[in-house]
């Protein structure tokens, strides 16, 4: 595999991680909303199941999260490598 594709399969790979945290985040304040003004116990369930798959995508995403960092393969939103994909 050449240098350059290389670094455009780490720079895919670190966006989806990056999106995946993000998507927790809005599942977890969606739960959060959701929670507040349930008025029934399905709703409640659903919420509660909106969150438990929020913790599980975010605990994940923070793991590879890790494993970029320990790899040196992680940027932390300065992408100047951007423009290769």
């Amino acid at each position: 595999m050449k240098a350059k594709e290389k670094t455009r399969m780490n720079i895919r790979s670190n966006r989806n991680l990056k999106e995946a945290l993000d998507m927790s985040r809005r599942l977890t304040i969606l739960a959060d909303e959701g929670e507040a003004s349930s008025r029934d116990d399905g709703c409640a369930v659903l919420y509660g199941v909106i969150r438990d798959c929020a913790y599980k995508i975010k605990g994940r995403a923070e793991r590879e999260k890790e494993v970029h960092k320990v790899l040196g393969i992680w940027d932390d939103g300065n992408n100047s490598h951007e423009a290769l994909i």
